[in-house]
């Protein structure tokens, strides 16, 4: 599976007494949708998971897959502190039909989590998984580290496609990039080399063949622009008129068009490796130059578009547009995301017209003087 680009690591909305606002998710995941990151990561460390009881996640899970575009990746947060709790949140997100599942390392017991114990927690956790799995390390917030041995060392699981970097080291990054390049694998994506997933491809089935699911224009599955806003490309030729030499090609139809007619789904492979992404946005640039593929950004919840423009410049090969876009948003990543982390990034949401809200105690909202500064230095970036 393909997750090259940017994925916010959505919030979750609470009421000011503290019960988790499903109506005011709804409405933020449909706007990222608008938006040109790559997915949305649900239940993440932004989302306040550790503070949400089993059935909150669950509803939380229900709502933002059934909120989300069907173009975006959809990354399900499902780690615990064991491996059994961790299978059976995964099991969960899989039956609603998320694409992949990130899974922290457990940190409870930091003394005894030693390589020995992550090898397994990992290998057993991947091996029973039904759905491929990010792996995430994230000191900020668990004081654990997970060295880079280890890491390299689970690159080779099939079923662990990725790791979610957060420890802000770029030459960890580095590292990993150099030590994981024999990984070869193929992932499924379209015609313009987005990433397609099973759910994607079951979205784009005829309605005989999977039971009248929602309609759905195919040129969203591909991720490009149409004349209402949103997304999707005309029927017919346009995407086929763009062939890759050497790649492999494959359909699926799904009836969007007038009676009659059929749109089509042009699929074609594409190797990818073990894919890095970073946590960092004030080292976003500097990561990706280092061997990351992307990034699960915090400061993408409440500008997703300002990340998104550093990691397409980046892409482009345009060094000096990537710096510029990357000094934008250095300051105001470090001090809101990291400095400031949920309640700041919540109330950078409510400036920027998502919906941010209080966090849940005992994280407090910011303060008059606080909020006064994250309006400052998010003045410049309105997206």
């Amino acid at each position: 599976m393909l997750l090259h680009g940017i994925f916010p690591p959505i919030t979750t909305p609470f009421y000011p007494d503290g019960r988790v606002y499903l109506k005011k998710l709804e409405a933020n995941v449909e706007r990222y949708s608008k938006t040109p990151v790559a997915g949305i990561a649900v239940l993440g460390s932004t989302g306040e998971a550790v503070m949400l009881s089993d059935e909150e996640r669950r509803q939380v899970l229900k709502t933002a897959r059934e909120s989300c575009a069907p173009h975006k990746v959809l990354i399900a947060g499902t780690g615990a502190e064991s491996a059994v709790e961790t299978l059976h949140l995964t099991e969960y997100a899989a039956n609603l039909g998320y694409d992949v599942a990130l899974i922290r390392t457990p940190f409870f017991y930091r003394s005894q989590m030693q390589p020995a114990n992550m090898l397994a927690f990992y290998r057993t956790v991947a091996d029973r998984s039904p759905l491929p799995v990010i792996l995430y390390n994230v000191p900020p917030f668990t004081n654990y580290d997970m060295p880079a041995e280890v890491i390299i060392e689970l690159a080779a699981h099939p079923n662990i496609i990725g790791i979610k970097e957060s420890s802000g080291d770029v030459e960890k990054v580095r590292r990993m990039a150099a030590a994981t390049k024999h990984i070869k694998r193929s992932a499924t994506v379209t015609a313009t080399f987005d990433a397609v997933t099973p759910r994607m491809m079951k979205a784009a089935e005829p309605e005989s063949s999977n039971g009248g699911g929602e309609l759905v224009s195919i040129g969203a599955l591909a991720g490009t622009k149409s004349d209402h806003g949103g997304t999707g490309v005309p029927a017919g030729p346009a995407l086929s008129d763009r062939p890759e030499g050497g790649s492999r090609m494959g359909s699926a139809e799904r009836s969007s068009a007038p009676a009659g007619t059929t749109t089509t789904l042009k699929s074609r492979q594409k190797e990818v490796g073990f894919q890095i992404l970073v946590g960092a946005a004030q080292k976003l640039q500097a990561s990706l130059e280092a061997g990351a593929v992307g990034a699960i950004l915090a400061f993408a919840c409440p500008a997703p578009t300002a990340c998104y423009e550093v990691y397409t410049a980046w892409k482009e090969g345009d060094q000096s547009l990537a710096a510029l876009k990357q000094e934008r948003i250095l300051k105001s990543a470090q001090r809101v995301a990291s400095g400031l982390s949920v309640s700041g990034l919540k109330y950078a949401m409510d400036f920027n017209g998502y919906y941010g809200g209080p966090p849940r105690l005992p994280l407090l909202p910011l303060t008059a003087d606080l909020k006064s500064e994250v309006e400052r230095l998010m003045a410049d970036i309105r997206n």
